[in-house]
Formats: C-alpha cells, sequence, structure tokens
C-alpha cells in the first residue's frame, strides 16, 4: 500500500506541474483580519509582517510585456545571477505596480508604467543572507508590514482582465470599514502555462480602517 499510495502521489505531481497547479511553493505568510462582499465581489482583508523581495523597475509597450521582461530579469537572479551563484526558491506571488514617478499618477492609471515586478524571498533568508544580484537593475529591498485588501479572480490576467478587477476590488471598498491607502496592484500566483480556469490572480490595494 504506501508504494502504491508513493506512486499516485508521483503521478498527481506530475499532472499538477504539467497543467500549472502551484504544488509546494511557498507564500509570505498573512493573517485574515476581515470579510467584506460575497461570490466574485468577495474582498479579503490580510495582515503582511514585514518581508524580503527583489525588484526591478521596467519601461515597456504594455503591463504584459513589463511582467515578462521583470520575470526574466529575477529568475536570472534566483536561479544564479548572483554573487556564489546561489540558486533561490521561486516563491508566489509575482508582484506588478506601477512605479510612482511624480506628477504621472495619470500615465500610471493608463497602463503606460513603468512597472515594478517583484519576487517575495523566502522566509528563510535575511536582508544580510540573501547574495546580491549581478544585475544592477535587480534590487533587494525590505517590503514594510502592510494590511491590504484583495479581490481573487481566475482566468489569464491580461491588462484588461486586471484592470477590471482592480476596479472590482475598489468598488468593493466604497462600502465597508476598510478604505483603499494607496494606488491597486497585482498578484499573479501561476506560470503562463496553466489552465485558465485553475490560476489564481489578485487585485490588491493598502487599506486603513474608516
Amino acid at each position: 500500500m504506501p508504494r502504491i499510495a508513493a506512486l499516485l502521489s508521483g503521478v498527481l505531481l506530475a499532472a499538477c506541474s504539467v497543467i500549472g497547479v502551484r504544488a509546494g511553493t511557498e507564500e509570505p505568510k498573512y493573517d485574515v483580519v476581515a470579510r467584506q462582499g460575497t461570490g466574485a465581489s468577495e474582498v479579503e482583508i490580510r495582515r503582511y509582517a514585514p518581508r524580503l523581495a527583489a525588484e526591478t523597475t521596467v519601461a515597456a509597450a504594455s503591463e504584459t510585456a513589463a511582467r515578462s521582461e521583470g520575470f526574466r530579469r529575477l529568475a536570472g537572479y534566483i536561479f544564479g545571477g548572483n554573487r556564489g551563484q546561489a540558486k533561490i526558491a521561486m516563491t508566489a506571488p509575482v508582484a506588478q505596480s506601477p512605479e510612482k514617478i511624480a506628477m504621472t499618477a495619470p500615465v500610471a492609471t493608463t497602463g503606460t508604467g513603468p512597472w515594478t515586478i517583484r519576487f517575495f524571498m523566502p522566509a528563510s533568508y535575511t536582508r544580510e543572507t540573501l547574495p546580491v544580484p549581478n544585475d544592477p537593475s535587480v534590487a533587494i529591498v525590505e517590503v514594510p508590514a502592510e494590511t491590504v485588501a484583495v479581490l481573487r479572480y481566475s482566468g489569464v490576467p491580461n491588462a484588461e482582465a486586471a484592470a477590471a478587477s482592480r476596479a472590482r476590488l475598489l468598488a468593493a471598498l466604497a462600502q465597508g470599514g476598510w478604505a483603499p491607502a494607496g494606488e491597486p496592484f497585482d498578484w499573479f500566483y501561476d506560470p503562463p502555462w496553466t489552465v485558465p480556469p485553475l490560476r489564481r490572480n489578485e487585485a490588491v490595494v493598502a487599506v486603513t480602517p474608516r
């Protein structure tokens, strides 16, 4: 029986890798402090502790192109493009947000970028133990503790779907005990080959109590 169970487990993991389901990928820990709304408009209020991330800022013709280029740079870092050639485990989610530039808020909201792409680092690392990136466009940053509102959705997270989900998130927050405290951004949890209905995407915004 143990041998059969092990075989079935291996088959299941192989199938999951083909369709893109996450298996054992580390995610930052958080506490759920509230929920509001129902169904596709349900919003979860989460509190995250400080965490480390590798990030890069990308100027590109579209959100999708920026995400692809940012992913390439950051993947290069965690797959050995660093001093010591250390391999760092991939985590989820990948974060994407418009880069804040003075007097250009209308540009950011129209989706013309630039964008900041982040990989969150495994919790086992500290600022001192993370290897230094070889690519000067990749930086290690500490993301401060934050409380965020999150609206989850599936499907292919193209620019239109992401924008619609951010709008739904803000609309859902218009009624309730939490107010946005910044511009919304995006978290993506799955590789591009994941079957669309199984993808986990999230529209996110920092919040404060009303």
